[in-house]
């Protein structure tokens, strides 16, 4: 059972699908590998448009870029810090305090909602609410000025935070109430684990910890810490065997069920911890002087934009029976929830379809780009165009029902 909450059962049981949709033996979705060159051309003319083909432009894919759309807003804030004099682990443990909470409050928001800036800057999306939990970070919403902690968050008002989004009946978001609860329950994880999180009870102290080990740190170590440290903050209607809650871990039918038991049906994902992994990494080893090892056990994001790229494209297609499952989207979209097998089969296939892609975008490349360099520059940024080119609010092919916690 506790496999299901490793790193390296991410990949292994999404591979496992994947081998499935070779065969065609999936349950939902039916798979065309003969499109698959033509979305790996698609991301090939992203890279050449953006980048000129240069790896060495590409930052990993993480939380960081979203702050800075448009112009840069992270820059001037740690200009800031360093005049001051904070300290260049202080400035790491800030930055990861922000990361943590901008990362948890990056589900899907909806295809309506937007955050004004006071510069009267609109963005949507994971943008925007990277932008809306900057500013409430630096305004001390969620602890003091720049600063997270689990007293702050245990503090926070589910009005304070609807009043920090801007949200509305002209500007609604989905899920505020799911990323609210989200926060209190990290407030209360933070206090509860001083080992992780010290006894301020931050999300930066984890750096203090990772650093009481000596050499480079194995992407195992900060990944059970993370574990361990943000289990309890996942919703209880989550699946559990023997009691104990798995996250992102779902029952997928089209998995090969080689135990007979029920943890051999889970296809676990992790998602927004792999989400923050990616993310929290970049400060923690350009400000914190950490080094890691084991960086490629990450896998690429199962979320709506990689899945939906396959979906746009033609190489993953709803069966007609899967279709009749749909909740009813916007027009003619199919809906699900986040725990419906179509749901999970998607986002099994595109971890499977991610690793299949990097290597078919990399012989079009001078120099070869990491998995992270591919979700940054490649396949996120496409599944978000090619949604905009087919829809008009630019939403992707499949909608989920969000929570706030998911996607």
């Amino acid at each position: 059972m506790d496999y299901l909450l490793t790193l390296p059962s991410v990949r292994e049981r999404s591979t496992a699908v994947f081998n499935q949709a070779k065969k065609n033996q999936l349950t939902n979705f039916t798979a065309d590998f003969d499109k698959l060159p033509a979305v790996a051309e698609y991301v090939h003319k992203l890279i050449e448009r953006d980048y000129q083909s240069d790896a060495s432009k590409i930052p990993p894919h993480g939380r960081w870029q979203h702050f800075d759309v448009g112009h840069k807003r992270l820059e001037p804030l740690i200009e800031s810090w360093e005049k001051k004099g904070v300290a260049k682990d202080e400035i790491a443990a800030r930055l990861v305090d922000l990361f943590v909470v901008s990362v948890l409050l990056d589900a899907g928001a909806g295809s309506v909602w937007k955050y004004t800036e006071g510069s009267g800057e609109q963005t949507g999306r994971s943008e925007g609410i990277a932008i809306a939990s900057l500013d409430m970070f630096a305004a001390g919403l969620f602890g003091d000025a720049d600063i997270v902690t689990g007293p702050g968050l245990e503090r926070l008002t589910l009005t304070q935070l609807s009043d920090g989004f801007q949200v509305s009946d002209k500007n609604p978001m989905d899920g505020l109430e799911g990323r609210y609860n989200l926060l209190v329950r990290l407030g209360k994880a933070l206090i509860a684990s001083p080992e992780l999180f010290g006894p301020s009870a931050r999300p930066g102290h984890l750096i203090t910890y990772l650093k009481s080990t000596e050499g480079p740190v194995k992407i195992a170590t900060l990944w059970e810490s993370l574990m361990k440290g943000l289990g309890p903050i996942w919703p209880e209607g989550r699946l559990k065997i023997n009691g104990k809650a798995l996250g992102d871990a779902w029952v997928c039918s089209s998995l090969p069920n080689k135990s007979g038991d029920e943890a051999g049906s889970v296809t676990p994902f992790h998602k927004l911890t792999q989400w923050l992994t990616y993310s929290i990494l970049v400060p923690m080893k350009e400000y914190g002087g950490l080094k890691f090892e084991g960086e490629e056990q990450l896998t690429g994001l199962p979320e709506y934009r990689n899945g939906g790229l396959l979906v746009d494209f033609g190489v993953l297609t709803l069966k007609p029976e899967a279709l009749k499952q749909s909740l009813g989207g916007s027009g003619d979209l199919p809906k699900f929830e986040p725990s419906s097998d179509v749901i999970v089969e998607w986002r099994a296939l595109t971890v499977g379809f991610l690793d299949a892609l990097l290597p078919m975008v990399n012989a079009k490349l001078d120099k070869p780009l990491v998995l992270p360099q591919l979700l940054e520059a490649g396949t996120w940024k496409a599944g978000r165009e090619i949604a905009k080119e087919k829809r008009a609010n630019g939403g992707p092919p499949i909608e989920i029902q969000s929570d706030g916690t998911v996607f």
